[in-house]
């Protein structure tokens, strides 16, 4: 087991959250977590503490033994029963760097100042993950009708990469659930539906040459410029003509280049270019045809290109996929969500989660979390105590309800 040097932070503000949550948050957030990091001191820290409440766990590792998935089952004073499919709390536990962000506090402590918790996760998302563990006592108490399930993931700001493997371990088991709340920052609203996402390195090959005799060469940067310029044309394209859906922020298709590098010298002309790309489509769009569009353009380019050089060439590889989510107003785990936040009004979102992934294996998910994404990977990443002691409200109440 590694742990953590314990944190001794007390919130000295008028708004105030338990103990438990405090504490367990103070836990996690001192894991540095990091996507590039191992997330097992972590992992088997959450592992033995749920096993000293008497909660067993799985760990299900990635292929090099360095990260792992968590999932527990919590059934109550009653033991399983004939349990109903239960509800499960998921949160990944990954967080982005802090490299370069000016902090003014250390991002891996807990810091309470102005009815604030200020720390790398505070709402992406180690609040909800503190908050939820932290009900471990009560839900063991309780007498469960459904059993509630803990699902913390790895790599979930690099692509959603390490749930996959969970969902896939718990399908083959033919595991059902009544629904899954995804705890991501949404101040407390039920969130029922965000759209898809796809990522892409291109890689195009040319040839070198010196710059006073460029015609000898393929300029790899120009090429990459070109299919840029055609996804900026589908961008646009999409703003103009798609069918809206105005529960999203950005109510349509998006598609934007992130990163680019190529070229050695002014006076050379470059062998490679490698650009990044990615597009958001809302739920309905079909992104195979934006893939293929984008594939089909780059092709048509590659026969001019070796006219010149015969080695010359374009590679688009996809390098995440993280499919949209879409639950209905009326679905049960929308009605439970909304009965437990107590506020009607549903909202749809532009980011990805692992929602979509849930929803893919057939369990029902909807995205409710403390915080706002307003704050997520910024320097002095912050969530409201009050949104935290929202987040207690939501879970008392769960037990309310899965108690009747």
């Amino acid at each position: 087991m590694t742990s953590a040097p314990p944190m001794t932070t007390t919130p000295t503000t008028a708004t105030r959250i338990r103990p438990a949550s405090l504490a367990m948050i103070e836990r996690l957030v001192s894991f540095d977590t990091t996507s590039r990091e191992s997330n097992l001191g972590l992992i088997e820290w959450v592992r033995d503490w749920l096993k000293g409440q008497g909660v067993e766990s799985r760990l299900v590792y990635d292929a090099e033994k360095r990260k792992a998935n968590l999932f527990a089952t919590v059934h109550g004073r009653n033991g399983p029963g004939a349990a109903r499919p239960g509800i499960v709390l998921s949160g990944h536990t990954d967080v982005v760097p802090v490299d370069g962000q000016a902090w003014d506090s250390d991002p891996f402590r807990v810091t309470v100042k102005n009815d604030r918790i200020y720390a790398r996760g505070a709402c992406d998302m180690k609040g909800f993950i503190g908050v939820a563990l932290g009900m471990t006592p009560t839900f063991l108490a309780a007498d469960l009708k459904m059993p509630i399930h803990f699902a913390l993931s790895y790599d979930e700001e690099v692509g959603c990469v390490g749930v996959r493997g969970l969902i896939d371990e718990l399908s083959r088991e033919g595991f059902k659930a009544a629904g899954v709340i995804v705890g991501e920052p949404t101040s407390m609203q039920v969130i029922v539906a965000h759209k898809g996402k796809r990522s892409y390195r291109c890689t195009v090959h040319g040839r070198e040459a010196h710059s006073a005799l460029a015609p000898q060469g393929v300029n790899a940067i120009e090429y990459a410029a070109r299919i840029i310029t055609q996804i900026r044309h589908m961008a646009d394209r999409m703003s103009q003509i798609e069918p809206r859906d105005h529960g999203f922020d950005v109510p349509f298709t998006t598609l934007q280049t992130g990163t680019i590098r190529g070229g050695t010298a002014l006076n050379i002309v470059p062998r490679e270019c490698v650009f990044d790309w990615e597009f958001r489509y809302l739920p309905g769009a079909d992104p195979d045809a934006i893939e293929s569009e984008v594939k089909a353009y780059a092709a048509s380019l590659v026969p001019e290109m070796r006219r010149v050089a015969e080695e010359a060439g374009i590679d688009i590889r996809l390098t995440s996929e993280a499919p949209g989510s879409n639950t209905g107003d009326t679905d049960a785990v929308t009605q439970l969500a909304v009965a437990l936040a107590r506020n009607p009004k549903t909202a749809k979102v532009a980011y990805a989660t692992e929602a979509g992934l849930f929803e893919k294996a057939g369990l029902p998910s909807i995205i409710c979390g403390p915080g706002s994404i307003e704050q997520a990977h910024k320097p002095n990443e912050y969530c409201d105590l009050a949104q935290l002691a929202q987040c207690e409200t939501f879970m008392d109440r769960l037990v309310e309800r899965v108690s009747a």
